[in-house]
């Protein structure tokens, strides 16, 4: 029995974990091998929150920002641990503004990662501008291990790489940054996972990703630095199924 097998054992009575901490300390000390791995990370570019971006107050938690000038080595830590980590026909989702997408590109590169699709999130509404046109659309980048060997199950027979997903407007809910829909996150797991195969989210915010795996029968493991996050994850995603790890 791989320790795979070994850990997924220890799972089953409570199926998902969330630990809190750096995932630059974690990742190296949890011996697991996830077949897919989804990260939302920081923007890097000094984002003030949501409720400092639109002129909210009652909604708010301290948002964990990585400095511009540490952006590079952060994403090539993020990279190179996930890469390591995924078994040999995994897959990551990795998320990205236009502002740092050129540096996440450059660190695929440079860790040896394929890109098997640049995905286009079109949203509904972005912070509104004066002298330039609004932004409405994300950057999501599937990475694959081994261009030969990795699961794609598609969700319909004309599957575009634009995909169209409402961003929840989360008033009055305590949270940082900006949630992921959770349809949004379920099509990524349906797509390069299949039923019991282990999900992880090293930079896991509100706990979008392991919903989603609670909806789509995936263990999961997600780690957040940030612990106020903490009450935000059990209000979406139940306290007792999962089971919260401080570090």
């Amino acid at each position: 029995m791989t320790k795979e097998d070994n850990l997924l054992e220890e799972m089953k009575p409570m199926h998902y974990q969330v630990y809190f901490g750096d995932f630059r300390q974690l990742m190296p000390t949890l011996n697991i091998r996830p077949k897919l791995i989804i990260a939302d990370p920081p923007f890097g570019i000094g984002f003030k929150s949501n409720m400092q971006t639109y002129n909210r107050d009652e909604d708010s938690i301290s948002y964990v920002e990585v400095p511009p000038k540490e952006y590079s080595s952060f994403i090539n830590s993020l990279l190179s641990l996930s890469k390591k980590a995924l078994t040999d026909d995994g897959s990551m989702y990795i998320f990205s503004s236009w502002n740092n997408l050129k540096t996440v590109l450059n660190e695929i590169d440079s860790i040896g990662f394929h890109i098997l699709n640049h995905i286009i999130w079109k949203y509904q509404f972005g912070v509104y501008t004066k002298r330039k046109f609004v932004t409405s659309h994300y950057h999501i980048l599937l990475l694959v291990k081994d261009p030969k060997n990795y699961i794609f199950n598609k969700q319909k027979d004309y599957d575009e790489d634009v995909w169209i997903f409402k961003r929840k407007y989360n008033f009055r809910t305590k949270t940082a940054g900006n949630e992921l829909p959770t349809e949004l996150v379920r099509k990524c797991i349906l797509t390069s996972s299949n039923e019991g195969d282990l999900v992880l989210d090293p930079v896991l915010g509100s706990g979008t990703t392991i919903k989603a795996c609670i909806e789509t029968n995936r263990p999961c493991i997600g780690i957040e630095l940030n612990k106020d996050l903490a009450k935000r994850i059990k209000e979406k995603c139940g306290q007792k199924q999962i089971t919260y790890i401080s570090t």
